[in-house]
């Protein structure tokens, strides 16, 4: 009996690729093959980004590629699933008719049934968004490895004004705490050893009585060789008692994800952020009082509507007080259905390119002095395999989410915690030698 073969790629956030390995699973539990290569798959499903208006151009890009495939297979099945599949339909099915088959986030029960009707040559459509899937009882299908992502809660209430996630992903809901303990469980005993709890604002978890906190805690417990890393955070959610539970435990990574967006109070309002910088300045230094040697990346944007060259000050002032050890940042980009998309994007694209620029500029400078303080101090690293440039080095990464690079050494495994002393720093990477393995459960205790 022929099986189907799916092929599919992923776009965007991690929360896309955990979707993806949800995806995986729900079709391999019905009869579906997954393959790597295009050539001689029967459906092609792209996993999309709608954040900005660059995801959505490489998408449109990329389907024109398909495109071209079905002109010699009339068979082939093209479909969208994700962001793009709740905003896009009409534009993809009906206008341009590039695919047949869109499925957003909260319809991936109903895919192979769509599947099904795009095979026999109907157009399959499921888009609808809930209030309740979180696809608590489904087991994603994850090749083996080292490294995990779990959606521990869907959606999002901030409604950001210039954001579509909370119009494509829909209100937050958020599994049990049962359920995400056991995939972790699950997860070490199959040897992953890093797992990072993903949600658009995790820190509005909540299962009953259990808040975010308590949730980092129950997965810190099962096994002290699974470290657990989070993300996002929204600094109007984040408690204390979130940072001391970090602060805590040994293998809940010194590592916060906390976007601030501008550094002007005035832009913040006009974003819908509902916090001020003094409010954010405050946890960051809360932050670091409680959790040692804590590291922050963060979320820019640069021209915002009405923005002036004195509220992008402020947005630099920001980063010369906190330092970052990273930074996403982006000029603005107006995304329809957003209330920002109604505003006038008055702020001129040369203006947002130079200030994105500066932004650009003072982080590469700042994360550049940090990573040259610790030439001479030892980290703990977990490898996580060869080096991306070469398979002469070994890459891993400290607590603190930082990658470093050390020589080769066939001692050394995947998924091995040692301890190395940097010599050398770029802006983005740390270069060290390898001093002798390290036995996490020796250390694993309370600090608080």
């Amino acid at each position: 009996m022929h099986r189907n073969k799916v092929y599919i790629e992923t776009y965007g956030c991690q929360m896309n690729m955990a979707d993806t390995e949800l995806v995986q699973g729900i079709l391999k539990n019905n009869g579906y093959e997954l393959t790597e290569k295009t050539g001689g798959a029967d459906v092609v499903l792209l996993n999309t980004c709608s954040i900005r208006e660059k995801a959505e151009e490489r998408i449109y890009g990329r389907l024109g590629n398909f495109k071209n495939v079905k002109d010699s297979n009339s068979n082939l099945v093209v479909g969208i699933l994700g962001c793009m599949a709740e905003r896009l339909r009409k534009d993809l099915i009906e206008d341009k008719k590039i695919v047949d088959l869109v499925v957003g986030p909260d319809e991936y029960r109903r895919l192979p049934e769509l599947i099904d009707v795009a095979l026999n040559g109907g157009k399959g459509i499921g888009v609808q968004l809930s209030k309740t899937e979180t696809y608590d009882d489904l087991i994603p299908y994850r090749e083996d490895g080292l490294q995990a992502w779990i959606s521990v809660m869907r959606g999002c209430d901030k409604f950001c004004t210039f954001c579509v996630v909370p119009f494509t992903r829909g209100r937050e809901r958020s599994r049990s705490l049962k359920s995400i303990v056991e995939e972790v469980q699950q997860l070490s005993e199959r040897g992953f050893r890093e797992v990072t709890l993903l949600g658009q604002n995790v820190n509005s978890y909540s299962d009953n009585e259990n808040d975010f906190a308590d949730l980092l805690a129950a997965c810190a417990e099962i096994d002290p060789y699974v470290r657990i890393r989070f993300t996002t955070s929204h600094p109007q959610d984040l408690s204390v008692k979130l940072l001391y539970t970090i602060a805590k435990y040994q293998n809940i990574c010194n590592y916060i994800h906390l976007p601030f967006q501008s550094g002007s109070n005035r832009i913040l309002e006009a974003m819908n952020r509902t916090y001020t910088i003094k409010h954010y300045l405050n946890l960051i230094d809360k932050a670091k009082k409680i959790i040692p040697n804590v590291s922050f990346s963060t979320d820019i944007i640069a021209g915002f509507p009405t923005e002036t060259n004195e509220d992008h000050l402020m947005t630099l002032d920001v980063l010369k007080k906190v330092r970052y050890d990273g930074a996403y940042m982006f000029k603005y980009s107006p995304r329809e259905g957003t209330k920002a998309y109604k505003m006038n994007d008055d702020v001129s694209e040369e203006i947002k390119v130079n200030r994105l620029q500066e932004i650009i500029d003072l982080q590469h400078q700042i994360s550049l002095e940090k990573n040259n303080a610790q030439i001479d101090t030892e980290e703990i690293i977990l490898i996580e395999g060869f080096s991306k440039k070469s398979n002469d080095n070994l890459a891993g990464r400290t607590d603190g989410n930082k990658v470093v690079i050390i020589p080769f050494d066939d001692k050394i495994k995947p998924g091995s915690y040692v301890k190395v002393k940097i010599n050398r720093a770029t802006s983005g990477t740390l270069f060290g030698d390898f001093i002798d393995f390290y036995d996490v459960k020796s250390d694993f205790a309370f600090t608080v």
